[in-house]
């Protein structure tokens, strides 16, 4: 049968349709043998030189007005249903014809012989048509990997007819919760119970599933994949209803489940009062406008329709960047806002002044800050140029020039700092706290949160990437848990949370529960269809134990075992459930600039003790892991004076 399949495949398009003409030909006269059979229970017609002219005549009309309506031009293994319609009509044409012909020659026939004639015509013409699309999509003759398709809604009917239309996946089976659609056909497959599944895998040779139901809660969706955690299947899944509804993706665009999916929690619906507060009609600007957070913003920024987005970003290619798809986005949909580009650091605060007051900026997302733990950790004296002087700066400049709102991006390493970069976002809190007690028109705040899914310095994406590579996937320690939260859901929150700070507010977003490391390590690999495995190297390779290698590396510098959100333990909820507002310690700013001048210069003659030691100084509760100094240059210039020393003598 393949070799027929393969055969008829290669045909060219002109024999392929004469080959139908042939074959509907064949139908029709069969179809009016029955008719004539059915109607009149006997064969004497068939000496009847009459009919024979009235049916050649039909005959020929079916084909031409089949040809018509268009039934040759589709192919065969693409139809759909509509198809039903076209052989429909042309069968009712040659009905037509038959019986106008016939009282022309004086055929005598049964006025109900047309009328059978046409349905056995619709019957058989359509019907082969469907049977040949069966045999063309049967698993078995294609090279198409086998699929089970979760969900036989809607979605998961456009799905299943685009991978018909495909060369990539053979759908064999549909499952859905909904009971009511349970042994019923959807496309030609049947619809079985989510359950059935390890037995279809088995009985199908499937490799994929497809998740194909958008609107899912996300609780929904981490039950199932747990469900299918040990099937070694590969999870695909297909977009968000919002990806789809906004045009970002289409139904048929599939790509593998993601951490992010199964992290992910279901949103509060957002306050759109509380959104459009400090946005709407007004001049805002977003300082690291090109990061995860800040790029982010923009976007949920610009929804809410500012007169003036300020895009404020040191980085070239990811301010490019930025500005290029939201100002496409403000041409697609018409929006009234002029997105602006601007390059440079927030750390000269005559360029942050010009840039405030030639805009006449009212709101502030100040998200610029270097966070990588171990960078900073390397770099001491540009973390804390740039995360801790640099928010005086714009802080300073925004005070000055009475922007409105201040709303500061933190992090939840600002909480018992063990890192450099923990540290200098803590001193970022001080300082806006400290400009808030201040008689200033600029009302302060600061919102804490943790990891965000996605972001350019997250595990998940590094995660990703070894395993596509082959491994090994590298964890840190064992014990290492984080809180995460996708990048729409914290820049939300941070927008909600900035809407309602009416001074020196410390804001700190519900996570939610923490993830293990190690366990999110190893879902991801198994939602690959891979087996992950044990090593104590990363170079060592053990076959036969699984597909992916995972290695515990050790806690990098400055990296922590667990995560906080809070100093104290009195947190106060606000109007939002996901955002709640603490109490923490703060210093006047008379107190606080003194340190933070004493930083300065030690900074600028680059003595590192000194630096570590207002750090200890200063309200963070600094517990550095090790007492080492990890500067890189810092290290560099030790060993060289070390090595000079010994020269000398």
């Amino acid at each position: 049968m393949l070799n027929y399949i393969k055969l008829f495949s290669s045909l060219s398009r002109r024999s392929k349709v004469l080959i139908q003409l042939a074959m509907d030909a064949v139908l029709i006269v069969l179809s009016f043998l029955l008719a004539m059979l059915f109607r009149l229970e006997k064969a004497a017609f068939i000496n009847d030189a009459e009919v024979w002219v009235a049916f050649i005549i039909s005959v020929v009309a079916a084909l031409v007005a089949f040809r018509f309506f268009g039934l040759y031009r589709a192919l065969v293994r693409y139809i759909t249903g509509k198809v039903f319609f076209i052989v429909a009509k042309g069968a009712i044409v040659a009905a037509v014809i038959l019986y106008l012909a016939g009282l022309v020659f004086e055929a005598n026939l049964p006025r109900s012989v047309p009328i059978i004639f046409c349905v056995f015509t619709c019957l058989s013409v359509g019907g082969l048509r469907f049977l040949v699309r069966s045999v063309f999509r049967k698993p078995s003759h294609l090279t198409k990997k086998p699929v089970i398709i979760f969900g036989a809604g809607e979605a998961g009917l456009q799905l299943l007819n685009s991978l018909f239309h495909g060369r990539e996946y053979a759908p064999v089976a549909l499952v859905d919760d909904d009971s009511n659609l349970h042994h019923l056909a959807v496309g030609g497959l049947k619809v079985l119970a989510p359950d059935q599944i390890p037995r279809l895998i088995r009985q199908t040779g499937a490799e994929v599933v497809l998740l194909a139901a958008p609107n899912m809660s996300r609780t929904r969706r981490r039950e199932i994949l747990t469900d299918f955690e040990d099937l070694q299947i590969e999870i695909k899944t297909i977009p968000s209803m919002s990806e789809i509804i906004s045009g970002k993706a289409s139904i048929s665009e599939l790509r593998t489940v993601s951490a992010e999916d199964l992290l992910g929690r279901d949103p509060v619906a957002p306050d759109p009062d509380l959104l459009a507060k400090d946005i709407a009609d007004q001049v805002v600007m977003v300082t690291g406008a090109g990061g995860s957070i800040g790029s982010e913003l923009c976007r949920q920024i610009l929804d809410q329709k500012p007169a003036t987005l300020i895009l404020y970003e040191i980085a070239e290619f990811s301010l490019y960047s930025i500005e290029d798809e939201l100002s496409a986005k403000v041409k697609r949909l018409q929006y009234p806002t002029r997105v602006i580009p601007i390059l440079g650091s927030v750390q000269p605060v005559r360029r942050m002044e010009q840039a405030i007051k030639a805009f006449k900026v009212q709101t502030i997302y100040h998200a610029a800050a270097y966070k990588h733990v171990p960078l900073v950790e390397e770099n001491v004296v540009e973390g804390i140029r740039n995360n801790v002087f640099g928010t005086l700066s714009i802080s300073t400049a925004a005070k000055k020039l009475g922007v409105q709102n201040f709303i500061l991006v933190s992090t939840d390493k600002a909480v018992r700092p063990t890192n450099v970069m923990g540290a200098t976002k803590r001193i970022a809190e001080l300082i806006c706290q400290a400009s808030a007690q201040e008689m200033s028109p600029t009302v302060f705040s600061m919102v804490r949160f943790g990891n965000v899914l996605g972001s350019s310095g997250s595990v998940i994406p590094r995660f990703r990437r070894q395993i596509e590579s082959g491994g090994p996937v590298t964890v840190t320690d064992r014990n290492i848990n984080r809180y995460f939260m996708t990048i729409s859901e914290a820049s939300q929150l941070v927008i909600q949370a900035g809407a309602m700070g009416k001074g020196g507010d410390v804001f700190v977003l519900d996570m939610g529960a923490p993830v293990k490391i190690l366990d999110l390590a190893i879902t991801m690999v198994k939602l690959h269809g891979l087996t992950p495995y044990m090593v104590d190297d990363p170079d060592q390779v053990l076959p036969g134990e699984g597909d992916i290698p995972i290695c515990i590396t050790g806690l990098r510098k400055g990296e922590k075992l667990y995560e906080e959100l809070l100093i104290g333990n009195n947190p106060s909820p606000t109007l939002h459930p996901r955002i709640m507002t603490a109490s923490e310690v703060s210093l006047p700013m008379e107190d606080l600039m003194a340190m933070l001048d004493r930083l300065l210069a030690a900074c600028e003659s680059f003595d590192l003790p000194a630096i570590l030691a207002i750090l200890h100084e200063l309200p963070l509760n600094y517990a550095p892991l090790g007492g080492d100094i990890s500067d890189l240059l810092w290290s560099a210039q030790q060993d060289r004076i070390v090595s000079q020393e010994s020269l000398t003598e």
